[in-house]
């Protein structure tokens, strides 16, 4: 696969992250529910505990279109309602995590579903308007639309203000993390797929889409936590379509990854899977958590492999953590609470649904009670219960 070729990867990460930090803007206050802690460990500052959140594939089919185009109400597009249900968990975190899957077109169209995507860009305020912070960019369709499409979608989230990694418009952003603060903890997200559809890249830009490199996965947290990053998180679009168990590179992958270690300390605190269009594990290895895939979150009728229409495409889980602050100067930051959120697309309504509160509202819902099952069981199967991961909502 192609690899991203850097030279002085270390050093000029530390210089771009550190002048991504003064753009990364003010951490969300805190709420009574997320206080200050006390002083930390060198006494410099008080560090307080944060939650993130993140969330599957964001996938807009024509069905999805029309249907913001109508939410719109003749205003363009308003993908914001569609979001409404999961709102609340995603801007009650500290750090809100998205995968944009598909590009943006120019304003006004035209925009395409599948198989080559071209979504409106209106979709990136309507992330932005739901509490998300940063997007991963790269994904099987990133290069769908060229060059042309990856600087169309980074320029409308940087509009909207959301940070993005990924995909990039030049060699310096390629190697520049999504940077974000929270209780007083830098955190770095990086994001990297298996694949762009056989889509070549832009000439002379084989930095345009991260492409998944242990080696290169592995340099590159490091050279984030060398410039100061607190927490590394990686995104990884991986796996196999319509299988719900994570295929041997995803097992491999996750176990290399997560036994990387520089001075006793893990190079990455959390990996987060998307891809699969099916919800996936969530597992504990090596004492780091990984999703080994969230499934879709937006979506229209998906078709599996063999030509059926597969419900599944249209369930997912929001993941949470929630981050205590290290015990001692240069420690880990330790995920102290562990939480997934079943979800789903409703082709009905083409509304994202909160299962767990759809179905405390309205118990009568035995079809929602029932997919809240069967996604459930998905992301247990490799034994997250028994290392701590709780259903929430």
């Amino acid at each position: 696969m192609t690899k991203r070729m850097r030279q002085g990867a270390v050093a000029a990460a530390a210089v771009l992250l550190g002048t991504a930090a003064a753009c990364a803007g003010p951490e969300r206050p805190p709420t009574p529910d997320r206080p200050h802690h006390g002083p930390a460990a060198d006494g410099a500052a008080p560090h307080r505990g944060f939650t993130l959140v993140a969330s599957g594939d964001v996938l807009p089919h024509d069905s999805v279109i029309d249907q913001a185009e109508s939410d719109a109400e003749g205003e363009g597009y308003d993908f914001a309602p569609m979001f409404a249900a999961v709102k609340p968990v995603v801007s009650g975190a500290d750090v809100a995590i998205c995968h944009m899957e598909t590009v943006y077109g120019e304003e006004g169209g035209p925009f395409s579903g599948y198989p080559s995507f071209v979504s409106p860009p209106e979709v990136a305020q309507g992330l932005k308007d739901t509490g998300y912070d940063s997007c991963s960019t790269a994904s099987n369709h990133s290069l769908d639309d060229g060059a042309d499409g990856v600087r169309r979608t980074l320029d409308a989230l940087d509009k909207a203000g959301v940070r993005h990694a990924g995909s990039a418009r030049s060699v310096a952003e390629s190697m520049r993390p999504a940077l974000m603060k929270a209780g007083g903890a830098k955190i770095a997200q990086l994001a990297y797929t298996f694949d762009t559809n056989d889509n070549p890249f832009p000439e002379d830009q084989p930095w345009a889409v991260g492409v998944i490199d242990d080696e290169q996965i592995v340099a590159d947290a490091r050279a984030a936590r060398t410039a100061g990053a607190d927490v590394v998180v990686v995104s990884l679009h991986w796996g196999t379509e319509w299988q719900t168990e994570p295929d041997e590179q995803q097992i491999a992958l996750g176990k290399k990854l997560t036994a990387s270690r520089s001075g006793g300390r893990p190079d990455i605190d959390l990996i987060l899977g998307t891809h699969a269009h099916v919800p996936q594990p969530y597992e504990k290895v090596n004492g780091t958590w990984i999703i080994y895939g969230m499934g879709d979150q937006v979506a229209g009728t998906m078709t599996n492999d063999d030509g059926d229409l597969d419900d599944r495409g249209n369930h997912g889980s929001i993941g949470r953590f929630t981050f205590a602050p290290p015990a001692e100067k240069g420690g880990r930051w330790q995920v102290k609470k562990a939480e997934f959120i079943p979800q789903m697309m409703d082709l009905d309504t083409l509304r994202v649904v909160n299962l767990p509160e759809a179905v405390r509202s309205d118990p009568g819902r035995e079809d929602y009670r029932e997919i809240q099952s069967d996604i459930s069981e998905a992301v247990l199967s490799r034994g997250a219960k028994a290392a701590g991961l709780r259903m929430g909502r």
